[in-house]
């Protein structure tokens, strides 16, 4: 294994999930996961409100071209991005070949299984799995998928980019 350049990490991981994170809010736009009446309170709302974040701050919203965009939720969702895309960028700046297979996908979907399928139903911040319509399944999975694919290509072309800049 080589050794792990903590800021290319960073830079290629924040740089990797601020991309992903977009590509997941546009999957979502075409493949909603939700219902409305469940998007309501969206996952990250839920979340936080379970750990004893007030309603009142969990949907607070912004407006932009008039409508009423989820400004905590963004934050949640591209924090989610950036750290999964970091410790990503981590395992393929140190080479670890048998989580990074696959360009990510595998990562991806295996990233969906633990927190759609396991602990957020555990958590009852989602319904079980077996109570999730197939639309949400198919969305989440195939859009974590994308999303990790996303994260391995940029973080892949900008961690090679660091590695091979000359220094003045």
């Amino acid at each position: 294994m080589s050794k792990l350049n903590l800021k290319n990490t960073l830079i290629a991981g924040t740089a990797a999930g601020i991309i992903s994170g977009l590509v997941k809010l546009g999957w979502e736009n075409i493949l909603p996961p939700r219902t409305p009446e469940r998007d309501k309170v969206n996952p990250p709302q839920t979340l936080l409100q379970q750990l004893g974040v007030p309603a009142k701050l969990t949907q607070a919203t912004y407006t932009y071209s008039g409508q009423q965009l989820p400004w905590v939720s963004y934050l949640v969702h591209f924090g989610f991005s950036i750290s999964f895309a970091t410790a990503y960028a981590a395992l393929l700046e140190k080479k670890v070949k048998f989580l990074t297979l696959g360009e990510g996908i595998p990562f991806g979907i295996a990233v969906w299984i633990a927190f759609h399928l396991v602990i957020m139903p555990a958590m009852k911040t989602v319904p079980s799995a077996k109570e999730q319509p197939f639309e949400e399944h198919l969305s989440e999975s195939l859009g974590h998928a994308i999303w990790m694919w996303t994260n391995h290509e940029i973080a892949d072309e900008v961690l090679r980019q660091l590695k091979n800049r000359t220094k003045f």
